[in-house]
């Protein structure tokens, strides 16, 4: 049964990989350039600025569609923009089917007006909270560090800090060649220590090397992209559909569980991919790994969840039933703990989608 973007759109949804400063509305970058006094937008056309930002994106290059972040944040340096960008996040989540979020930031991006980094956060959570009061939209967020930067321990321990008020977990983002994992161990110890939630972007611009040191010197619960995952699987030569054989690193990831956060539109534009069609996203589906589908840069890529799953349904042939299992995969990957998810999934996903049952099967009679 093919699904319209509407119906997809009212269908509930997870999300677990998405950058804050990189989902921003084109007419909030302009409005807060004009308060800020930033003046080297390309453009000062709200629609003007969004194709800028995805032409920009699409040049298949991770290192080039990160340039697009110089301009978001530049103007989110203020309390007051920091809280608007993130109470705008929950709306266009609550517009966009999603039921659970978890917005992801480096604190240290946002420091150039004198704000300290539990300024950053605090502003932040102030955002997301009146969201959640008007929207309805549930949170989670996660700090980053940087790969090139030194100070993923003191982002560790921010982390940390902010347990008890939103954070829910640590990760390490950037640009992968030359910037290994392993040289962050320092602060992902101390979060092993602290019992708390590792998420590791690896796997998208460097081979699976990245996802291996992510997961075994720095402990990641979870898989940012893994796009790259597929170096360690075997293709059978006459169909590039079925597996014939699985390296240690893929049969570890998939017997423990490991959650991918699949990123369709981004892995295309950054090129970790050459297309959508080749995305190991559905052999990585076909064989069981858990996967989970997501936007990571909602403005550069031009995307949205409802969009996410229409390709997966289009391109991928997911059915409602297999959309109703991505979201529940996702949920149970969530950083919130256990009682949380399972009341999500069983008051919330799963009334979703019988109401979407029913619903589609009227339209299809």
């Amino acid at each position: 049964m093919r699904m319209t973007e509407r119906f997809i759109r009212s269908l509930p949804k997870v999300l677990l990989h998405d950058h804050l400063d990189g989902g921003l509305r084109p007419q909030t970058v302009i409005d807060l350039a004009k308060e800020t006094g930033y003046g080297e937008l390309p453009t000062n056309s709200a629609k003007g600025l969004a194709v800028w930002f995805h032409r920009g994106a699409q040049r298949g290059s991770l290192p080039q569609y990160l340039e697009g972040f110089a301009h978001t944040t530049a103007v989110m340096q203020t309390e007051s923009a920091l809280e608007r960008v993130a109470y705008e996040m929950m709306e266009d989540m609550k517009n966009d089917g999603v039921v659970y979020v978890e917005t992801r930031f480096a604190p240290v991006f946002h420091t150039e007006k004198g704000l300290h980094w539990d300024d950053v956060v605090n502003a932040v959570l102030r955002g997301l909270e009146r969201g959640k009061k008007d929207f309805g939209v549930e949170f989670g967020i996660i700090i980053c560090a940087m790969r090139n930067m030194k100070l993923s321990l003191e982002m560790a321990e921010l982390a940390v800090d902010f347990r008890e008020r939103g954070v829910v977990g640590f990760d390490l983002a950037g640009e992968e060649g030359g910037y290994p994992p392993k040289k962050h161990v320092d602060a992902f110890h101390y979060i092993q220590r602290e019992n708390f939630n590792i998420t590791v972007h690896a796997g998208e611009a460097f081979g699976k090397e990245s996802i291996w040191q992510a997961i075994q010197w720095c402990g990641a619960h979870r898989i940012g992209h893994a796009t790259r995952l597929i170096e360690d699987i075997g293709l059978d030569k006459r169909d590039n559909k079925k597996i014939t054989r699985m390296g240690y690193l893929a049969q570890y990831v998939l017997d423990k569980r490991l959650p991918l956060e699949m990123c369709l539109t981004s892995n295309l534009h950054t090129g970790a991919v050459k297309s959508i069609a080749e995305h190991p996203f559905g052999l990585y589906y076909k064989y069981k790994f858990r996967v989970t589908l997501n936007t990571d840069d909602r403005l550069m890529s031009n995307t949205t969840m409802t969009k996410e799953y229409k390709i997966a349904h289009q391109v991928f042939k997911l059915n409602l039933e297999a959309l109703e299992k991505l979201t529940i995969n996702a949920m149970k990957s969530a950083f919130v703990p256990y009682n949380r998810r399972i009341q999500l999934i069983y008051d919330v996903i799963k009334p979703g989608y019988a109401k979407a049952r029913v619903g589609l099967g009227k339209k299809n009679a």
